[in-house]
Formats: C-alpha cells, sequence, structure tokens
C-alpha cells in the first residue's frame, strides 16, 4: 500500500521545528499526521547540499510539479521525437534547443530529464543514453619533456592569429588516443569552428602509421585544411610529410599544455563514451569507430546555436526531426 502524501508548505516548517527539537522520524509524522514512508521519502528527496530545509524543499517540489504539468501537455509523438534524439546520444539540453530550432517544439530540458527517469523508474534504458563525466587526472610536467624534440617543429607561438579567433573553417587540431595496454589507437582530428571531427584506428602510434592516418582522413577535405595543431608526441614526428602532402601549415603547442588544443581534448573525451579506457583499440573496431563520429557530428553543440558540427562544416541544414511538428501535431 502506498502511504506516500505530498506535503503542504506549512507542514514542511512544523516538520523543521520537530527536526530542530530532536523528535526521531516517527515521532515527527505522528505530530504532523502523516505516515513516516513519507518523512522519510521528504527529507531523502527534497534534500539540497547541506540538508533539508524546509524553504529548498518547497521549492523543489514547486519545480517537480511545473515540470510534470509540462510535460503532460505533449503528446506521445512528440515524447517518440524526444526519444528518438536522446537515442542518437543528444543531452537532454541539445534535443529540447534542437525540437526548438527546427520543429518549434517548447520542452524544457527540465522535462525531458523528468522524462527519463520516469522511464528508469519503469524499467526503461532511456537513462543508458546520458553522458557520465568523470573527474580526468590532469598530467603535469616533472622536470625535462622525456619524449625527445620533434626537428623542425614550429611552435603555436608562430601560429597566425586568425587560428585563435575560430573565425574560418580549416584549422584543424590532432591527437591520439590509446587503448589498453597499448594495442591500437585512434588518431583523432578536430576542425576549430565547426567541432567537426575525424577519426581512425591505426594499430600503434609509431609515426609512419599515425602520418598516412591523418593524410588519410584529410585528403578529401584538402580544401578546407589550412593549418594543425599537434601535440609534443613523437607520433607526429613525419609532421613535415603531411604538410607537404596537405599543403597546410602544422604547429606544435607547448609541452603539457593540453588547454592549446582544448577542442581535440573534449573530442576525445566524447569519443570515450563509446571507447572507454580499458577498451583495446583493435582493428577490427574501425567501422565502430566511423560509427561513433558520426553520432558526434551529428550531435546539436550549444556552441554551435545547437546546429551539428556537420552542418556548419558543410554549410548545410539538416532536418533531425522526421516531421515538422510543431504543425502536423498541431493540426
Amino acid at each position: 500500500m502506498n502511504h506516500y502524501k505530498q506535503l503542504a508548505r506549512e507542514q514542511r516548517y512544523q516538520i523543521s521545528g520537530l527536526k530542530k527539537a530532536g523528535l526521531s522520524q516517527s515521532q515527527i509524522a505522528d505530530e504532523v499526521g502523516v505516515h513516516k514512508s513519507t518523512i522519510s521519502r521528504e527529507f531523502r528527496r527534497n534534500k539540497g547540499r547541506r540538508g533539508w530545509h524546509p524553504k529548498q524543499a518547497q521549492e523543489l517540489q514547486d519545480e517537480r510539479r511545473k515540470n510534470y504539468a509540462n510535460a503532460q501537455r505533449h503528446s506521445l509523438l512528440e515524447w517518440a521525437e524526444v526519444e528518438r534524439l536522446i537515442r542518437q546520444d543528444m543531452s537532454p539540453e541539445q534535443a529540447s534547443q534542437r525540437l526548438a530550432l527546427e520543429g518549434g517544439l517548447p520542452i524544457s530540458h527540465e522535462s525531458i530529464y523528468l522524462h527519463i527517469y520516469t522511464d528508469k523508474r519503469r524499467g526503461g534504458d532511456l537513462w543508458r543514453h546520458l553522458r557520465c563525466q568523470k573527474p580526468r587526472r590532469k598530467r603535469y610536467a616533472s622536470g625535462q619533456e622525456r619524449r625527445g624534440t620533434i626537428k623542425n617543429r614550429i611552435g603555436i607561438d608562430e601560429r597566425p592569429v586568425i587560428v585563435e579567433q575560430k573565425s574560418r573553417i580549416g584549422d584543424w587540431e590532432g591527437d591520439t588516443v590509446i587503448g589498453k595496454n597499448h594495442p591500437g589507437a585512434l588518431v583523432t582530428l578536430a576542425e576549430r569552428k565547426s567541432r567537426y571531427i575525424l577519426a581512425a584506428q591505426v594499430p600503434n602510434k609509431h609515426a609512419s602509421g599515425v602520418t598516412a592516418a591523418v593524410t588519410r582522413l584529410l585528403r578529401p577535405h584538402k580544401g578546407k585544411c589550412y593549418t594543425m595543431t599537434f601535440d609534443n608526441g613523437k607520433e607526429f614526428a613525419e609532421h613535415q610529410t603531411i604538410a607537404a602532402e596537405l599543403n597546410a601549415d602544422v604547429y606544435f603547442a607547448h609541452p603539457y599544455h593540453s588547454w592549446e588544443r582544448g577542442l581535440n581534448e573534449n573530442s576525445n573525451g566524447l569519443l570515450r563514451q563509446y571507447f572507454p579506457k580499458g577498451m583495446e583499440l583493435v582493428e577490427a573496431i574501425q567501422e565502430q569507430v566511423q560509427w561513433a563520429v558520426d553520432r558526434l557530428n551529428h550531435r546539436s553543440r550549444k556552441v554551435l546555436g545547437f546546429r551539428t558540427p556537420f552542418e556548419v562544416f558543410f554549410g548545410k541544414t539538416v532536418r533531425y526531426i522526421k516531421s515538422p511538428l510543431s504543425v502536423a501535431l498541431r493540426n
């Protein structure tokens, strides 16, 4: 039997006084006239970082009521479209803004989160498409750079100012992602303005293989390749071959200054959603790599006004919603 009952504002302040007086949850429930499970649920569900407080608890409940009311305004077909975008690994905010941009549907990201967790309580799997951000351990320099010096490297200080401005398409950042026990790696490239990414699996981080992968990935986009910025890994030792093949300029970030290639670092983090640490990056996953890259390139980004990297890079507009829902569903 469900004994839960929503509490009123006055009851919350009564509970606060009884709690300060040292009464147990069962005693508080008797005084307020509710089941003890209501008190237990209240303290568990409506607490903040500093514990439970009546004013904050009431605000949390009011917000949930508002989101629930908003959720009820939308049809099953509209929610089906939301679910389709979430299953493409868009975040609730990205899905909300893409629906507004393309279909004129005002579904808040809070309502989408509520829908996802309601689905989870019913045994659904939408929540599995939410990205879980784990804290990353930063690498710090200890002494001198031990990976050797790359011959004829040109430092990032020599890079044209226009690259930093992100005002044109054609400036790339490059890196590698290693697999478990280092059998195989991913070569990743990210275009600075559009956030468009390219990636390929390589058997190891030897310079020859990485060079071949970079040129193979960028050759189809040679007209949109002006500069490349790499880290100081020896896998990029053949940078002059890359520059000559693509008719582009290559620059290197300062050692241990990963923020100078912040976009590429972020892109690698997004790829880790599909290739977590501990996974072997062997040749067999190449098809999976392309699938993941396509997902990311067709995921709307807040920094792009909720357009996708694909749309910005190619200068095209793509319909990600199956039909003009704002028109079709309201006629």
